[in-house]
């Protein structure tokens, strides 16, 4: 390797240079919040390309495709584009879609498999427990379906799970598993979990792996705490003799250890790669120095870490305030009031500098009626989703079928949607015929002796949508155009005008048909992004890999507006001013982990929640709450009690009412009071 170019690490600081840097073997970079990880790691790849590595040697894998964006613009600036296209970079799901794409025969599926959803996953539990004569009074689909994800993040197959159950839950789960698992591989469907738990099995094949070995030389890895199981074997299998993983990340933001995630694998790095370059970052670029030190004084709280101090040069800064309301609904006005006041006194802050953090979703509703009673825009995160509404999900399942013929899960879908006499006993006819001459739905509907089973209108209805999905699987095999084509489809085979049919309401049918227009504008803005003709089948790969932040906002609160979000989903945010709401114990930390005693996820949570803010950071808790129904009492977040006395304020700030008006200090009280009535 050749000696790099010492100009791209000129404008990183010591230990950001020395992080970029090393470019052979294991390194581990504990990168605390805000300390520019992904500054480092764009600038780590493109002092790897002027050190004469191949940029199509070079995989970086994120955890969003928000990241990998972000990480490919940054690294374009740095390097030549047409180098820094060459460089693989995008999450573990999509790096192993493609790989599955090329190397799925040796597991026994077809490489034009789609992707089953939810809806599809849930649906295909239900049928391999009606299979197997389990009622949903032993346990609903969602349970099996939780059960299943966690042995698949383990990369656990049927016949393994079935050896480790231990009691009639599991052991029935084990049973549902091998079943679901038939069921999918015979509509050549995989789903979200398998594309990990397959790609790991694709790499045990010597030659594979071999493959792609050769082929990406310098892994990166980018939130490394957020790794499982199947991710960290993933890897494993990846690494080469040189072992030259970098991965990024940090221990006190591990939140998600209810998806699988498993915070030993960053701590353990070390040990697992023995010799690994340890750098820390610590220079925060984003909050004051008051917020950092609550910050680093909460989380020591922890004793499972690697010792991280925060600072920075944004200045001191304000103190952190805490204020407790008689109620929640007085809590919310005090948060709105607030909000209103900054905004209006402070030209600098815009409503979207303001965000609310609440540990759970339900928590919501009282900060929305505060914010819509003072015209304060707002935009929640966590509502419905748009790709997850039913006519995009069944557009979808349409296409899906295009491309995947033997997808019987989306072809009942919609089969009868709109009405096309194809309801009920013709479905039960359609399943015994395939069951009995073992082919799939959509090939029966086109066989003549199927269709004189169905006789009448029936039978014809079964011709008609049979051939439209031939004319147009002619009609996709060209990549290009694929708005205009799914238009063309979607109306030939009647679902765009039967909307109209489904949705009886006139207002509802429009808003739904504007929501499909929508979708093909995502088509064709996909298409437009990827500079050329793309295949339908590339399309429904992006589809089935798409995030929260990549799915358009609700038509509520889109520009400028106060965010409200879950802690866990405004991780990698940041906000001027930060409203950190029911602190109170049993809500954060949650009732659950207050019961187990486990707190230490919980803590790393409320260490996010602190660091997301840049200037002013509140907390704010109810005296009484409403919860499940009933008037509580609510206890102080024994968190808050982890800050340090000197860097907090009690108490409502003392020029809040002085700032009103008279006007506004009376509707102030007539709220205070409606509230605590």
């Amino acid at each position: 390797m050749t000696e790099g170019d010492k100009t791209i690490l000129a404008g990183l600081n010591p230990e950001q240079a020395r992080a970029a840097g090393a470019v052979s073997g294991p390194v581990l970079i504990l990168a605390g919040a805000g300390t520019g990880k992904t500054r480092v790691v764009t600038h780590r790849i493109a002092y790897l390309v002027s050190c004469g590595v191949a940029p199509e040697h070079i995989l970086g894998m994120t955890f969003t495709n928000k990241a990998a964006r972000e990480m490919r613009e940054r690294l374009a600036a740095l390097i030549p584009e047409a180098a820094a296209e060459k460089v693989t970079l995008g999450t573990f799901h999509s790096f192993c879609i493609r790989l599955l794409r090329s190397e799925i025969r040796k597991l026994g599926y077809l490489p034009n498999f789609t992707v089953a959803d939810e809806s599809d996953q849930e649906g295909l539990v239900r049928q391999a427990m009606a299979q197997l004569g389990i009622s949903k009074e032993f346990a609903p689909a969602s349970a099996f379906m939780n059960i299943i994800s966690g042995w698949k993040n383990r990369l656990l197959t049927p016949e393994e799970a079935a050896s480790e159950a231990n009691n009639p839950m599991w052991m029935a789960s084990a049973r549902v598993y091998r079943e679901y698992q038939t069921l999918l591989q015979l509509q050549n469907l995989i789903d979200y979990d398998d594309m990990l738990m397959l790609g790991c099995r694709a790499l045990e094949d010597e030659t594979v792996r071999d493959k792609y070995r050769d082929r990406y030389r310098y892994l990166l890895v980018d939130e490394y705490q957020d790794t499982n199981e199947a991710q960290f074997a993933l890897l494993s299998r990846l690494v080469g003799p040189e072992r030259n993983l970098c991965v990024v990340g940090d221990d006190d933001q591990s939140i998600y250890s209810w998806r699988g995630a498993k915070v030993e694998n960053i701590l353990n790095f070390p040990e697992q790669f023995p010799g690994a370059t340890v750098v820390k970052l610590e220079q925060n670029y984003r909050s004051t120095n008051t917020i950092l030190r609550a910050a680093n004084a909460v989380i020591a709280n922890n004793s499972l870490r690697r010792e991280k101090n925060l600072w920075s040069q944004c200045g001191e800064g304000e103190k952190l305030r805490f204020v407790r309301s008689d109620s929640g609904e007085a809590e919310a006005a005090f948060v709105a009031d607030m909000i209103a006041q900054r905004h209006q006194e402070d030209d600098s802050l815009h409503y979207g500098d303001f965000a609310i953090l609440y540990r759970s979703n339900h928590l919501s509703r009282p900060f929305e009626e505060a914010l819509r009673g003072r015209d304060i825009p707002y935009r929640l995160v966590g509502g419905q989703e748009f790709f997850k509404r039913k006519e995009i999900r069944d557009a979808v399942a349409y296409l899906r079928l295009l491309v995947n013929p033997q997808d019987d899960q989306s072809l009942l879908r919609v089969l009868n949607t709109p009405p096309r006499g194809l309801a009920e006993k013709a479905v039960g006819l359609l399943k015994s015929y395939r069951d009995r001459e073992h082919v799939p739905m959509l090939r029966a509907l086109g066989r003549k002796e199927f269709r004189t089973m169905l006789g009448g209108a029936a039978a014809s209805s079964a011709e008609f949508f049979s051939s439209c999905c031939q004319e147009a699987q002619q009609t996709f095999s060209a990549p290009g155009n694929l708005a205009g084509k799914s238009r063309d489809f979607l109306t030939r085979i009647g679902y765009f005008d039967g909307l109209q049919r489904i949705y009886k309401d006139m207002e509802d049918s429009r808003k739904r048909q504007d929501n499909l227009g929508e979708f093909l504008s995502s088509m064709a803005e996909f298409e437009a992004r990827r500079g050329g003709a793309v295949t339908l089948e590339e399309y429904l790969e992006s589809y089935a890999l798409l995030e929260e932040t990549d799915r358009t906002d609700e038509e509520a609160g889109k520009g400028d507006a106060v965010v409200l979000t879950t802690v866990h989903s405004a991780k990698g945010l940041e906000y001027k001013v930060v409203f950190s709401v029911a602190m109170e114990k049993s809500i954060f930390p949650s009732e659950r982990a207050c019961e187990e005693g486990n707190l230490d996820e919980e803590l790393r949570l409320f260490y996010v929640a602190v660091t997301r803010a840049k200037k002013e950071l509140y907390f704010t808790a109810a005296g009484r709450r409403f919860v499940r129904g009933k008037l509580k009492t609510q206890t102080i977040s024994p968190f808050l009690e982890m800050i340090p006395e000197a860097l907090i304020e009690h108490g409502v700030p003392e020029d809040f009412m002085r700032k009103m008006d008279q006007g506004e200090m009376l509707e102030a009280l007539r709220r205070m009071m409606s509230a605590l009535k």
